[in-house]
């Protein structure tokens, strides 16, 4: 078969479970309308009041690669992954002109003239209280669309790994970013795996869930 193709994707709980961080990639490349279902299934995730408070860069020019991997302290994933998604998160974009999110909204039917004149008053009031938390929050949606991606790609018969090892003002030089406000939530290069990982297995439930209060382990 193909490697670029899958006939049956995995269900959700599938590609939970099967689900590892690789670190080693085959030079393959996606093809074109497989990267493109990535995207589109990546920028379904929900956000805060629906603001989309990320940007999303496809990192896939092998000198492009290059420079991404020196600003990540040279991990060779994402120069052996024929694409590295690069999320970036807004803190501002609440406070920008959301009219196009509005009148597409409407537009679905999914929010009415009533919906639509609440946000426009609650956006702002959120984003002011919110303060210097807006980055906080801005990269907590940043990491859901990533977390989308990842169990996407899994479904489709590619691989991904969180990354959280770089330096900020470097790969916002290689992104070309020039808002200083902008923060980068995570790397995920995405390609397929040149060799497996084994579940490292997880602590028991009692160890890390609780019922209503922290110290009431949760049985199971």
């Amino acid at each position: 078969m193909n490697p670029t193709t899958q006939v049956r994707p995995l269900d959700v709980p599938q590609a939970i479970l099967q689900r590892r961080s690789i670190k080693t990639f085959k030079t393959d490349p996606i093809a074109p309308e497989l990267l493109k279902q990535l995207v589109d299934l990546t920028v379904a995730a929900p956000s805060s009041f629906n603001i989309q408070d990320w940007q999303i860069i496809l990192i896939q020019d092998e000198a492009q690669k290059a420079a991404l991997a020196a600003a990540a302290w040279n991990q060779q994933q994402i120069i052996q992954a024929p694409v590295t998604f690069v999320f970036a998160a807004d803190p501002h974009a609440g406070e920008q002109d959301l009219t196009p999110i509005y009148e597409q909204a409407i537009t679905t039917g999914a929010w009415n003239e009533g919906t639509v004149n609440y946000f426009k008053n609650a956006i702002p009031q959120f984003q002011s209280v919110l303060g210097d938390k807006r980055r906080e929050y801005a990269i907590k949606d940043a990491v859901i669309a990533a977390t989308h991606l990842v169990l996407a790609a899994e479904s489709l018969g590619l691989s991904t790994c969180f990354m959280n090892g770089w330096i900020e003002e470097q790969v916002k030089q290689v992104i070309g970013a020039a808002d200083p406000d902008l923060a980068i939530a995570l790397l995920v290069p995405v390609g397929y795996a040149a060799e497996p990982r084994l579940n490292p297995g997880r602590l028991p439930l009692s160890h890390k869930v609780s019922v209503d209060k922290i110290g009431q382990p949760y049985q199971g």
